[in-house]
């Protein structure tokens, strides 16, 4: 900071060491100071002349800043709107975006960029996210443009971009990078002083190489106290600016006293005294273990989005004056005409005006069967199309399409959940307060007598209270338990999640892929021998088990073979459930087939022998075959529809017509989890983007009392969000559809078998898609809840215990330091018991 006191052979801004050779001076205020760059001479007089010289005073003493990063020189870009319709909410008057700001470090820097915003014209709101290093901003575009606001933030040090996913997944990287070197440089430091306490333990401190031993840990505690422990300092000193006791704190308090200590013992040559840099250096390392696994899970909550990103097309066919070209999906207009062709992804949302195929919108809807589309019907960004190609007219494009809703969902979802804060944490600031005091008092009260013996009294209190417990007490118990989930199939991604599981008494579950296989198999078929054109007659249900093969006539199996050969040739999900029932039961037999002929939204056709093999819907069969109607086997196969499950029909001219019943089954053991939860008084909910008809038919073999159905993702984003007006809700699901209302969740559970972006969005993810490892999962988060109470009754009584001996300076900090690692060993040895508890599950 810019005082008396600031060192003249360094920066006035950023306080790093002053080039030589080069003299760059300004007179700020009267006074001549001094910097290594102008860019940071620029910064400082802008600083200054904006009034806002608080920013240093703001600063942590001694705290280095970096000079100011370079500001790209082209920021007029931003100013188009083709370029800011990827990053705003609406293109409008009032515009709110999302930027990444590199030179973040620290609270004074949030106060700086705010407080300077504020006296921009036309800038209505700059909210900056300190750890997430992103700034929230609303302006006026007919006051100010954005490349202004970026110009402005540039002259004080800052450069700001518009967030991009892919960029902040690598400046997140790169911090993981720099925690990951101090953890490091951390272990290596432990290892190699575990080696020197185990020589003074073992007598070296009687001997003649004392010193040189203490001398050698003090050599290697200094650089890891400096280097790997700098940011639980930075974080102590930002939380006292604050008026806010954080974890740092005591963190900081343990290691920087007993660091002390120990220096005064190698340097002072006490005899009586001993060292303690181990403590300080193992300390460090295991909190820094945490810290490290911590930030991973934050890199996961970005590569959600980027998953999510990736299903949306960059480019798109644009036809324009009879020619097509391909352009970016970001330059298309609405009411532009895009073509689409076969086995492609639809770039925008819209409407056709050429062409019929079907569409594979599981991505949206959760549904494995692919939707026939016609003129005039609507298609959505990111669904995929399976086989005619199509000319569509643009109504959406990027953040306004329904894939684009479901982004916006999730990071905003991401954005607005609230962390849970342990027991722990809500004791911590009132335990380091009362440590502080304690050790204080008991300093006050020996140093009359002797000093040596205050300070050893003093430091014995501050080691004993050490709030490694407390610190243990709720991640111990997580980690363990977080151990024995994965050991039954259940991921806990984020441990703090088992607390509020616990609470949880309303599960929300999707149907697709979750309570059902989500692989669509033929269950059931039925043939007829046609006579003629009648299709009345000789109607023969067979169920496909063992000896199906067996139980199959010849005809029946000419047909069944003619049909799994023909759908080998069509991608269509329900011709791959075909293609997958004729590979199991061993259908061999190829068969010449001529003129295959794909008829969109309709089936499959080829001639064999000049015979007609068909497979498709009942409408289109009938007319094929020449028959007004199969009323009789529609009727059979009526209930099969209610089911939700789907009929496909296969037709040999003038011989025989089979219906194959295609259906996602239920999971195994289904019902009987469900029955499980009623009996556990869990409320349950069944959520679907299915036809009404069909999820009451599921949830009436489920016995689920509650049924929401015909939901888009959105909408079941709002569902959870209503629900949570009353109280807690879990959400388990498998679809990308399923994203938003799993981050909008208090906890969301994932199928192991479902999507990357269901995964990445999932607090819990259940590996082998097991529905029963969720009773389970909510019964080792209320075990696991009980112990974390258990944990910090522990540390509670340790400390009521050693404290007053501390005080009355029965205790050393020698045995202090040895009695400390009891209560953590207790904590330890409570949460291990989650391991047998939970052994035989």
């Amino acid at each position: 900071m810019n005082d008396s006191n600031h060192p003249s052979d360094s920066c006035d801004h950023c306080h790093l060491p002053l080039p030589s050779g080069e003299e760059i001076t300004s007179v700020i205020n009267d006074k001549e100071m001094h910097f290594c760059c102008y860019g940071c001479k620029t910064v400082c007089e802008t600083i200054y002349g904006a009034g806002m010289d608080g920013f240093y005073r703001r600063t942590v003493e001694g705290e280095t800043l970096q000079p100011p990063p370079k500001i790209d020189s082209q920021l007029e870009v931003y100013d188009l709107d083709d370029v800011q319709q990827e990053f705003v909410e609406e293109l409008g008057p009032v515009r709110d975006i999302h930027l990444l700001v590199e030179g973040i470090h620290c609270a004074a820097c949030v106060w700086l960029i705010e407080r300077r915003l504020e006296n921009v014209v036309g800038v209505l709101k700059g909210n900056v996210n300190l750890s997430a290093k992103k700034l929230h901003l609303k302006w006026d575009n007919r006051e100010v443009k954005l490349s202004q606001i970026l110009q402005v933030l540039g002259q004080i040090g800052y450069a700001a971009v518009p967030f991009d996913p892919e960029a902040a997944e690598g400046q997140i990287k790169k911090q993981n990078r720099q925690m990951l070197f101090r953890l490091g440089f951390a272990g290596f430091a432990a290892m190699n002083l575990m080696w020197i306490s185990i020589a003074l333990y073992s007598g070296a401190d009687e001997g003649e190489f004392k010193g040189l031993f203490q001398w050698l840990g003090l050599g290697l505690a200094t650089p890891t106290l400096l280097y790997s422990g700098y940011p639980f300092y930075r974080g102590a000193f930002t939380g006292l600016l604050n008026r806010h006791l954080t974890m740092d704190l005591p963190i900081a308090i343990g290691a920087i006293i007993t660091y002390l200590y120990s220096c005064y013992v190698v340097i002072s040559g006490s005899e009586i005294a001993h060292v303690y840099f181990d403590t300080v250096v193992n300390f460090i390392f295991v909190i820094l273990t945490g810290r490290y696994l911590e930030a991973m899970s934050k890199r996961l909550a970005v590569q959600s989005t980027q998953r999510l990103l990736d299903l949306q097309p960059k480019i798109s066919n644009l036809i324009k004056d009879g020619e097509t070209k391909i352009v970016p999906v970001r330059a298309l207009q609405k009411d532009d005409i895009v073509l689409v062709k076969a086995g492609e992804k639809i770039p925008v949302d819209g409407v056709i005006t050429k062409g019929e195929s079907v569409v594979d919108e599981s991505m949206l809807t959760g549904e494995f069967v692919p939707v026939a589309k016609y003129i005039g019907d609507h298609v959505s960004a990111g669904t995929t199309n399976k086989e005619g190609v199509l000319t569509v007219r643009v109504s959406q494009i990027l953040k306004n399409t329904a894939l684009g809703k479901i982004i916006h969902l999730v990071d905003e979802a991401q954005s607005t959940k609230a962390p849970i804060q342990c027991t722990a944490d809500r004791i911590i600031p009132w335990f380091v307060s009362i440590t502080l005091l304690l050790a204080t008092i008991t300093f006050m009260i020996w140093i009359g007598d002797d000093f040596e013996l205050a300070l050893m009294a003093a430091t014995s209190v501050l080691i004993i209270t050490c709030p490694c417990a407390f610190g243990l007490a709720t991640p111990m118990a997580i980690a363990v338990a977080t151990g024995v989930g994965a050991r039954m199939g259940i991921l806990v991604k984020h441990g703090a999640v088992l607390e509020v599981l616990s609470t949880i008494k309303h599960f929300v579950f999707d149907k697709t892929g979750t309570l059902t296989q989500g692989k669509m198999i033929v269950s059931n078929l039925f043939s007829i021998s046609l006579d003629k054109k009648s299709a009345e007659n000789n109607i023969n249900e067979i169920v496909p088990r063992d000896d199906f093969i067996e139980q199959i006539s010849t005809q029946e199996r000419k047909i069944i073979s003619l049909a799994w050969y023909l759908e080998s040739h069509s991608e269509h999900m329900i011709a791959k459930a075909i293609v997958n029932f004729g590979q199991y039961y061993d259908f061999k037999e190829t068969a010449e087939l001529q003129n295959i002929k794909v008829v969109s939204g309709a089936g499959i056709q080829a001639l064999h022998k000049d015979q007609i093999i068909a497979v498709g819907s009942i409408s289109w069969i009938c007319k094929l075959a020449g028959i007004e109607n199969l009323s009789a086997l529609e009727d059979k196969v009526q209930a099969y529809h209610l089911s939700g499950s789907t009929v496909v029909y296969a037709w040999l001219e003038g011989e025989s017509i089979c219906a194959f019943v295609i259906e996602d089954k239920l999971r195994k053991n289904a019902i009987d989890i469900v029955r499980q939860m009623n009996e556990q008084d869990f409320k349950l909910t069944l959520l679907s983007g299915d036809k009404q008809e069909v999820a009451d038919y599921m949830a009436e073999k489920l016995s689920i009392q509650e049924v929401i159905a015909e939901v888009m993702p959105d909408e079941k984003d709002k569902v959870i969000q209503e629900k949570q007006q009353n109280h807690l809700i879990a959400m388990v699901g498998d679809g990308i559809n399923d994203a938003p209302a799993l981050v909008r969740a208090d906890v969301g559970i994932a199928m192991g078998s479902g999507t990357d972006v269901s995964i990445d969005s999932a607090d819990i993810i259940l590996v082998n898609g097991e529905l029963e490892k969720i009773p389970l999962a909510a019964q080792l988060s209320r075990a696991t809840l009980t112990t974390i109470k258990q944990n910090i009754t522990i540390s509670i009584a340790y400390n009521i215990i050693m404290i007053p001996l501390a005080m009355s300076a029965l205790i050393t900090p020698l045995v202090a330091a040895i009695s400390m690692p009891l209560s953590s060993l207790l904590v330890i040895g409570n949460a291990a018991r989650l391991r047998w508890r939970f052994k035989n599950k």
